[in-house]
């Protein structure tokens, strides 16, 4: 989210999920040959995005980070996150 407001911190606030526009991705390169679900997108406070880790790490039984405002889950789980997401009411690319 871009605002002219100086007074606006950029991670002061999260909007609400319908809208957020969230990219559901796949990797296996640069991994040792492990696969990661990558979630890119996110906008708000960095506890809000942890939160969020923690319930899709929950979700999928697998274990994941937070990496420069993108989750990392361990394992293909992209039907499962977008499907929980979607139900979140985020908008799932």
């Amino acid at each position: 989210m871009y605002s002219t407001n100086p007074d606006i911190n950029p991670g002061s606030f999260t909007p609400p999920p319908n809208e957020q526009c969230l990219h559901v991705g796949f990797e296996k390169k640069h991994r040792g040959g492990k696969t990661v679900t990558l979630i890119k997108g996110f906008e708000g406070k960095t506890e809000d995005l942890e939160n969020l880790a923690k319930t899709l790490k929950t979700k999928c039984g697998a274990g994941g980070s937070v990496k420069d405002g993108v989750i990392l889950i361990q394992g293909d789980c992209r039907e499962k996150i977008t499907k929980f997401l979607k139900e979140q009411g985020y908008k799932v690319k």
